[in-house]
């Protein structure tokens, strides 16, 4: 008898497989590793920001250099699973944890990240839901997961990388859309997967993470069929969880070397904010939340709230012993050890980095466990409540000290109005009747492409184009408009911090060469 195919193993086009593109590997998922990696998506994220833009500095990490440690700890946790009988025996009854498709997955999570990280995701959303009604507007890992089904041509197949129903899967860190699937959608639970609940700010414009555009709902639900009847509609299948924890792991480590590298996060502010908090427990117990939020530059404030944010948002975890034992391990390894000597380049500078960083990466993935009936607002693959409470601790203290920056935020402003500029010039350009022939190639094709795309869903899903307003999309003109957007969109978030700088000097007339400027994809 020979041996059924693996369901996990299936792509969206096995006709082209049969067609001679040339793989190296022989392992269908290694194939999709080597895929994303060949891929000129994967390549560009060396040019764009992870925190702040890197100017070709070796301090600092980029988009790349994050995926590469991200695949490395995805790899570890997805080989400590398999070597596991409990954990093994738990991730097959899930549908698997394959080591290569973590680290694909890996790989690959950032595909989707316009030019200037997180604030260009923040800027393109509000261009493309409020410029253009795209009730989907713009979301990192839903282009993401746009990008290796799509909008890729360089795979076996006209349309996106081709890649395992198991990695596309393993992609999806939030298996929703932002409005119209599942349904009831997750949003609506009563406490609801991490992501999906609306962010506080914008009520009204659906979940706050999702990982598909309406565009790709097919993929998404070929891709989760053979998990369908081993893990719930809106939850992250084992191999994502992997990728989701170890993108966690690696954020909380190596965007702190980052700044400890480059004199940023200073010893004495730090220090500060988490000896007060562990002198003063019981005192700031006692304020209220009003007085915290209007104190909060005040030492050991917003260590507090943040305490109060975890029992609210994570009660199924948090606790306050095992939070205090994480604020004074923090305080006694990074501020007591690595912080309290400034970053000079020296040997013994580079080491402490390097010690610091091998501990707490070994002391995490160690921590990890796989549960396999979690609570709704963690994954099947999660850590033990001492470690899930130092990443907590980690993670506060690079928004604490880095993100809410005040000379971060002016840089950030700066980033905000280029990226509005390009998307006016862009629109412009492709409004201009007389350059429609010189548009860039690579524009065109995005908007045919998003054209054929609206103009199908138009034809047989019309309510996947009804927005939040309730009201749907008629006509040619409109739809229209939502493909040219959706193109601009595409196109922009394609760019480098480098490129996006140099289209808009050259569109606006400020470059004196025509053929000096960084090609785009």
């Amino acid at each position: 008898m020979g041996t059924q195919p693996d369901p996990r193993a299936g792509r969206r086009d096995e006709a082209a497989e049969s067609g001679g593109f040339a793989d190296l590997a022989g392992s269908p998922f290694r194939l999709d590793r080597d895929r994303i990696v060949a891929s000129p998506f994967f390549a560009r994220l060396a040019g764009v920001t992870q925190v702040v833009s890197a100017g070709g500095s070796a301090l600092l990490h980029n988009r790349l250099t994050h995926s590469l440690k991200v695949a490395q700890v995805a790899r570890a946790i997805a080989e400590r699973i398999t070597a596991s009988d409990d954990f093994g025996q738990v991730a097959a009854k899930l549908g698997g944890c394959d080591p290569d498709v973590a680290e694909a997955a890996a790989l690959g999570h950032d595909l989707g990240h316009p030019p200037f990280g997180h604030l260009g995701e923040q800027v393109l959303d509000r261009v493309a839901r409020h410029r253009y009604g795209l009730a989907d507007g713009f979301e990192g890992n839903a282009q993401t997961f746009r990008i290796v089904t799509t909008t890729e041509v360089g795979g076996p197949t006209p349309e996106g990388l081709n890649l395992t129903a198991a990695t596309r899967a393993a992609l999806l860190k939030y298996p929703w859309a932002r409005l119209h699937f599942p349904a009831p959608h997750p949003a609506a639970m009563d406490v609801p997967p991490r992501g999906a609940a609306e962010p506080e700010e914008s009520p009204g414009t659906g979940s706050a993470k999702f990982c598909a555009y309406s565009t790709e709902l097919d993929d998404l639900r070929q891709s989760r069929a053979p998990f369908a009847d081993r893990v719930e509609v809106w939850q992250q299948t084992v191999e994502a969880s992997v990728m989701d924890l170890a993108d966690d792991i690696a954020y909380a480590i190596h965007d702190l070397q980052d700044f400890h590298r480059i004199g940023v996060l200073q010893h004495a502010s730090v220090s500060t904010e988490l000896g007060q908090w562990l002198a003063t427990t019981g005192e700031l117990a006692d304020l209220p939340d009003a007085e915290l939020l209007d104190q909060h530059r005040k030492p050991g404030r917003s260590l507090e709230y943040l305490r109060r944010r975890m029992h609210a948002k994570d009660g199924w975890v948090t606790n306050d012993e095992a939070f205090a034992a994480a604020v004074a391990k923090v305080r006694g390894e990074l501020v007591d050890e690595l912080l309290a000597i400034p970053f000079d380049g020296s040997i013994e500078a580079e080491q402490a980095t390097a010690r610091f960083s091998a501990r707490w990466t070994a002391r995490l993935v160690n921590g990890v466990v796989v549960t396999p009936a979690p609570p709704t607002r963690t994954g099947h693959v999660t850590l033990r409540p001492a470690q899930w409470h130092e990443v907590q601790v980690l993670k506060f203290v690079h928004r604490r000290f880095v993100l809410q920056r005040p000379d971060l935020a002016l840089h950030q402003r700066g980033q905000a109005t280029l990226l509005m500029q390009l998307v006016d010039a862009l629109d412009a350009w492709l409004a201009d009747r007389d350059e429609a022939r010189r548009l860039p190639r690579r524009l065109h094709d995005l908007v045919e492409l998003a054209h054929a795309e609206y103009s199908g869903l138009a034809r047989v899903a019309p309510e996947l184009l009804i927005g939040a307003t309730g009201e749907p999309v008629r006509g040619t003109d409109a739809v229209r408009g939502l493909a040219r957007g959706r193109a601009v969109v595409d196109f922009v978030a394609s760019l480098t911090d480098r490129q996006a700088a140099s289209m808009l000097d050259a569109i606006s007339g400020r470059s004196e060469q025509p053929w000096s400027e960084p090609s785009v994809l």
